[in-house]
């Protein structure tokens, strides 16, 4: 299966905008007015709950979808075919070949995406041992595992050196090795100058792996920022454990209870709140075993923006 001669454009990436994007499928709504920012050389994580318009979104960007309204723009211009010529693509259920050879099937996505065929086999040599498949160079996909399946998945979508890379959901179903490996390898891959956009449940890896993360739900953004910026809007948490089991707490009305069990007591601490009262009322109800603040972290934030 000989792949059609493509023209490679030289790289010219400044940056991925996508820019007031609007998807409606009949009456539903899958991405209402969403603005996003890629830049060279850094991870931005889309976080949202199934159907939050994470992947209407990415498929908008690599050209499969075709948007209702808005832009998506790449290093300057609205982005073309060439362009995404340039742009590696995992999405979240398989696009691969299931009965291809692994060494043959990257090679053939290379060969796409306009690599020479020497180039396009070593290079998908270069992938497979960096992700870990030696020795599976000859196996067909459909007879590899659901991990080592996905690592195919992630060096097709690398081994023409893309400047912009979209991951759906690439650590899903994933060992925590696995997921360790191909965290290394994308951060790697933003250390050399690409734009990387990905969409995950798993909120620690967002955490660990992110420059921006921006927190979708029904097809918009309910926050964006560093991981600090949007940790600075979790009001601060106060956590107070006494060696005395009695609800202590109760006379401090005015005060936000979040939650009370055997860690102690954790106060939701608002402007004007006297923390100093809090500690008088803990250390006259017996022994201090803890008094201190606990930084909120992305779930807990997620949480609040989705219900409310």
């Amino acid at each position: 299966m000989a792949p059609p001669e493509v023209t490679v454009v030289e790289s010219r990436s400044s940056g991925l905008e996508i820019i007031d994007l609007f998807q409606k499928f009949g009456s539903r709504v899958a991405v209402d007015h969403l603005s996003v920012t890629v830049n060279a050389g850094e991870v931005v994580g889309l976080v949202g709950r199934n159907g939050a318009g994470k992947t209407t979104t990415m498929r908008s960007v690599m050209g499969i979808l075709t948007p209702s309204g808005g832009t998506v723009r790449w290093a300057g211009h609205d982005v073309t075919l060439r362009d995404r010529v340039r742009f590696g693509y995992m999405p979240e259920e398989r696009g691969l070949y299931p009965q291809m050879e692994v060494l043959k099937q990257m090679t053939y996505f290379a060969r796409l995406h306009g690599m020479a065929p020497d180039a396009a086999g070593r290079a998908a040599l270069n992938w497979i041992r960096r992700l870990g498949l030696d020795g599976r160079e000859r196996e067909r996909v459909v007879a590899l595992s659901h991990g080592n399946q996905q690592r195919v998945q992630l060096a097709v979508a690398l081994v023409y050196e893309p400047d912009l890379l979209v991951l759906d959901e690439p650590f899903a179903g994933l060992d925590p090795s696995a997921v360790d490996s191909l965290s290394n390898v994308i951060r790697e891959v933003a250390s050399q100058g690409r734009a990387i956009l990905f969409s995950s449940h798993q909120l620690d890896l967002v955490e660990r792996l992110c420059d921006r993360i921006v927190i979708v739900d029904g097809g918009k953004a309910l926050a964006s920022g560093t991981l600090a910026e949007l940790r600075a809007r979790v009001p601060q948490r106060l956590r107070v454990q006494v060696a005395n089991p009695t609800e202590w707490w109760a006379r401090l009305d005015h005060m936000h209870v979040l939650s009370h069990d055997g860690e102690g007591v954790r106060f939701d601490i608002r402007p004007g709140d006297d923390t100093e009262e809090v500690l008088r009322a803990a250390t006259a109800a017996g022994p201090l075993q803890f008094f201190g603040f606990e930084s909120g972290g992305l779930a807990e934030l997620y949480r609040e923006l989705v219900a409310s």
